[in-house]
């Protein structure tokens, strides 16, 4: 499709929680806490969204407690760090029943869990949501998760990666069991599922086997939108063989565009078609009526930031105490095996860009766009025409205020120059990503 016809994507980055990427936003008067543990509030957030025309939603999540800063996690508690107070999967029938057109995606790790229940968990929401699941594929970054699992630390990258292709294959082959059409239903023949068109997968690799087939009927989608966002050369590689929405990270728009080039390119050695994956360059919003009354709100709500949480944060993201790091290689060292490539490979941008230390880079805030539906317009259409990104995954401060201010403000600006859909075209979450 030409860019000039092309429109642009949208999804959000969301939490089951008042906290997601600015660290002060639940302390703002306008935060609503005690809703959390509420189905109402997420019924409230999928009816923004869906409102706002986003492509979907996918639910951070991060299988314990971070306690890489300072050897505990008592800062991210006291402070109020990003945490999922729920199980996201258990809020997505919820968020499902009160829209009809919004893709509802997990945050799940191929390192931790057994394709068949991967595989069975997706397909069940992908039919309750008459074709709308999304698994945001990872293989998790971190020894605290890996040792709530029972083991000593997390395996090494690449073998994270061999697993996670094995993963996602298995899961191909399981929701393949069934074919289209097996459910037949008919109460005069007396025949419920016709067993010619369900097998076995006798999926075997090196690191996960599992015989099949699922107790599921094949799903509407098939199989849902796989989302990634690996950033290391093998996580690229990773994501081009299968991702359909890439979450990128980077510094500034010639980053995004080095990285959108080289996930493209990667492509064509798996015969797929570049426009088959969108590209969603991350992006935190403070919009305003004016340039001046969205300053104004942005200095209010970093007044908010816990410079201790940040350290943790960035910490947590990053695999490992930058509080103890002098520099880089020092840094490198302590993380092993752990680390969010993107966060890492962002700081390391910022330094050269900024011609700072790592120690300062790694010590700064998520950074935010800050302006009026025109000057965040201007900065979207920006990056999307200088090719890098095919759309914008939009992270929350004040969730969900936020996405309604942006729905309300800047999602008409878009569509008044074009570059953004009036309606939803598709029936499914991938119809709606490829359109």
């Amino acid at each position: 499709m030409p860019r000039a016809s092309k429109k642009m994507k949208l999804m959000a980055y969301v939490k089951t929680g008042p906290t997601a990427t600015h660290n002060g936003a639940w302390k703002h008067p306008a935060s609503e806490l005690g809703d959390i543990f509420l189905p109402e509030r997420y019924e409230h957030l999928a009816k923004v969204l869906e409102a706002g025309f986003f492509d979907g939603c996918f639910f951070a999540d991060t299988l314990g407690l971070p306690d890489i800063y300072k050897g505990s996690f008592d800062t991210y508690l006291h402070y109020g760090g990003q945490l999922s107070y729920l199980d996201p999967v258990t809020v997505l029938p919820i968020m499902a029943r009160v829209t009809k057109h919004l893709g509802l995606g997990a945050t799940l790790s191929t390192t931790f869990h057994h394709p068949y229940h991967l595989a069975r968990l997706l397909a069940s929401i992908d039919h309750l949501s008459a074709g709308r699941a999304c698994w945001n594929v990872v293989t998790s970054t971190t020894d605290f998760e890996a040792r709530n699992f029972g083991m000593k630390d997390l395996p090494a990258k690449d073998d994270r990666y061999a697993r996670g292709d094995e993963v996602v294959e298995a899961c191909c082959a399981l929701w393949d069991c069934w074919e289209e059409g097996a459910m037949i239903m008919d109460k005069e023949e007396g025949l419920f599922i016709d067993p010619g068109k369900v097998r076995y997968a006798h999926y075997k690799g090196e690191h996960v086997s599992t015989r099949g087939p699922l107790t599921i009927p094949r799903s509407p989608q098939g199989r849902p939108v796989l989302m990634q966002a690996g950033s290391s050369p093998r996580g690229r590689e990773f994501a081009a063989r299968w991702g359909e929405a890439i979450f990128a990270s980077a510094a500034d728009t010639a980053n995004h565009v080095k990285l959108y080039t080289d996930i493209k390119t990667r492509m064509d050695k798996y015969d797929r078609p570049p426009e088959h994956c969108q590209v969603l360059a991350a992006m935190n919003v403070v919009v305003g009526e004016t340039d001046a009354i969205a300053q104004e709100k942005a200095d209010y709500l970093n007044s908010l930031l816990s410079p201790e949480l940040t350290m943790a944060t960035n910490s947590a993201m990053m695999g490992a105490d930058i509080s103890k790091a002098k520099d880089e290689k020092e840094f490198f060292k302590a993380a092993g095996h752990q680390g969010h490539g993107g966060s890492v490979d962002k700081v390391l941008q910022i330094m050269e860009k900024e011609k700072i230390s790592f120690a300062e880079a790694a010590r700064r805030p998520r950074g935010m766009v800050v302006g009026s539906p025109t000057t965040i317009a201007d900065h979207m259409q920006e990056m999307f025409e200088a090719g890098g990104s095919d759309g914008f995954v939009l992270m929350p401060n004040l969730s969900p205020i936020m996405f309604e201010e942006f729905g309300r403000m800047v999602v008409p600006e878009l569509q008044r120059r074009g570059l953004f859909r009036t309606q939803y075209t598709g029936k499914t979450m991938r119809e709606n990503l490829r359109s």
